[in-house]
């Protein structure tokens, strides 16, 4: 059989995991760092705006729902 070229695992050592979860988490710091919190009146603000979409959403369902019950209802009516 032909050997392979993959070369063996290095083990890491319990320092260098230690050293790569710290770095990690520095660096998902300095990402934080660099992103634009909204303030206070622009969550208020989107926050209406998600549930005045919900609302109307769950409306437009509700309406069909309705429809479709009254249709189906006035064809089982009719061939039952």
């Amino acid at each position: 059989m032909a050997k392979s070229n993959v070369p063996a695992k290095k083990e890491i050592s319990f320092k260098d995991r230690w050293e790569n979860i710290k770095q990690y988490f520095r660096s998902v710091y300095n990402e934080l760092k660099k992103v634009h919190w909204p303030g206070k009146r622009q969550i208020i603000a989107y926050t209406g705006v998600v549930l005045i979409a919900v609302a109307l959403v769950a409306t437009i369902i509700w309406v069909f729902d309705m429809g479709l019950s009254v249709l189906l209802e006035l064809i089982f009516n009719a061939f039952a």
